[in-house]
């Protein structure tokens, strides 16, 4: 081992890989056990010192034995072994895993073998509930497979104590905190009661990473965390919970440090951020610089979802046998996001599926009548891996808009928002409104008095 190689700290890192998703599918079942044996597979080709998971291991709070078996199978596999652990464990483990009935890092555990150690936390699908609010990662961290951390059991506080690595003359403070209710961990940042606890010692000299499981988009007001309440001396923050592949790092100016976002390896829904392709990393730490390198993933089964604006064709929606024409054009289109997907997404893994997920969203707006998809689909039950929600259609809502000038015309609600208001989320639509309404049409909020007021009027108007 070279010096260089004695001072970097190599780490595979993946998050939601959502085991057990869809398991009583026929076809998908198998789907997200298969893509996690490859990435432990990756673990053992590029020698990492340990493996990184970001939350939603599994896809319930409650896996079925099935899929639990299977986990804990591929787990003793490939992380078990003879391999010796190059990673030093330097800070308290009475705390790290202070929820744990075996408050020690399994590696250093005498009665266990393991040749790559991995640490997880919890993810919202399988957060801990019920009577001991344990989860299924407790099941794997007491049977020794996997290293449980950042759990938080107050509800008015947290506070985040780090895993303190070290590798040759690399130091690692790895702070994890597990999903949390994105409304109450984000007034609680407001409040100043989330603290990252650092090292007392040469507090300058470690690599400070963090992984979390909360939404990063902003979904409304409360319902996300903003990047800007993480703590500045961070150098990377892994986050998890978003399924959009993003893992190549991005640097936040306004805090100063990089995030990179693995995505999930399995698709969970029938979304544009689920098309993006699939990857996991090898985060290699050397002293205080990192290196993110992403690794595609190869049996992941293959994925295309396109639109389909019907007035935008040369279909007639007076036609008499329209709907036949709407279901061939949409078999023709089909039929070559199909060869895409081969074409494009298959790769020469022996174990990846070939049936590809197909979404075509079909905006019938201007007359056009959907047509009866169960029927359609089933000329494409073994074509596709989900021929009965193949299709979705969709339909605009429109509004007469009045100009200046007295001439009105028929348009979509959608753009009238963006070109009037510019404005998605409902709080703001209510806000943009009160600021443009003419005096005429604000409102008035009563103070207490004078709500008293207006209802004492009130009551004497009914006598």
């Amino acid at each position: 081992m070279s010096k260089d190689e004695e001072n970097t700290m190599r780490i595979l890192v993946a998050t939601d890989c959502h085991l057990g998703y869809a398991e009583k599918d026929p076809i998908r079942g198998n789907d997200s056990l298969v893509t996690f044996e490859e990435i432990l597979q990756h673990a053992q080709k590029q020698n990492v010192d340990f493996i990184l998971l970001g939350g939603d291991l599994f896809h319930e709070n409650k896996p079925s034995r099935k899929t639990l078996h299977n986990c804990m199978a591929l787990l003793r596999k490939y992380c078990m072994g003879s391999k010796p652990c190059q990673i030093e464990y330097l800070s308290d483990q009475s705390i790290n895993f202070a929820d744990s009935h075996f408050p020690i890092v399994n590696y250093e555990d005498p009665n266990l073998n393991v040749g790559i150690p991995v640490f997880s936390i919890h993810g919202n699908h399988d957060d801990p509930a019920g009577g001991g609010s344990l989860c299924a990662v407790d099941l794997l961290s007491v049977a020794g497979l996997v290293n449980y951390f950042g759990k938080s059991r107050t509800v008015d506080k947290v506070v985040i104590n780090p895993i303190l690595l070290q590798k040759g003359e690399t130091k690692l403070a790895l702070f994890g905190l597990g999903s949390i209710r994105d409304e109450r961990l984000h007034r609680l940042f407001l409040s100043k009661s989330v603290s990252m606890l650092r090292p007392r010692e040469d507090v300058e000299s470690w690599f400070n990473l963090l992984v979390l499981h909360q939404n990063r988009a902003k979904h409304d007001a409360k319902n996300y965390i903003p990047e800007k309440f993480l703590d500045a001396f961070l150098d990377l923050v892994i986050w998890g919970h978003e399924h959009e592949c993003r893992i190549e790092p991005e640097w936040n100016s306004e805090q100063n440090y990089y995030i990179s976002q693995p995505g999930s390896p399995v698709a969970t829904s029938l979304s544009e951020g689920e098309t993006v392709r699939k990857h996991i990393g090898v985060l290699d730490i050397n002293h205080k610089s990192f290196k993110m390198s992403k690794i595609a993933l190869e049996t992941v089964r293959p994925f295309v979802m396109e639109d389909l604006v019907l007035r935008e064709t040369s279909l007639d929606p007076d036609s008499g046998d329209i709907q036949k024409q709407i279901e061939a054009y949409c078999a023709e289109k089909i039929e070559t996001m199909i060869a895409r997907a081969l074409r494009e997404q298959v790769s020469q893994h022996k174990r990846q599926p070939t049936l590809p997920l197909i979404r075509l969203r079909v905006d019938h707006t201007g007359g056009f009548e959907p047509f009866a998809s169960h029927r359609f689909s089933q000329g494409f039950v073994d074509k596709v891996a989900n021929p009965t929600d193949m299709i979705h259609f969709i339909k605009k809502k429109q509004v007469i808009k009045a100009e200046k000038d007295g001439t009105t015309f028929v348009t979509d609600m959608a753009d009238v928002l963006k070109e009037e208001l510019e404005v998605s989320r409902v709080e703001d639509l209510v806000h943009e409104f009160f600021i443009r309404a003419d005096e005429k049409n604000k409102l008035v909020l009563l103070t207490e008095e004078g709500l008293g007021h207006s209802v004492k009027v009130r009551s004497w108007t009914f006598r």
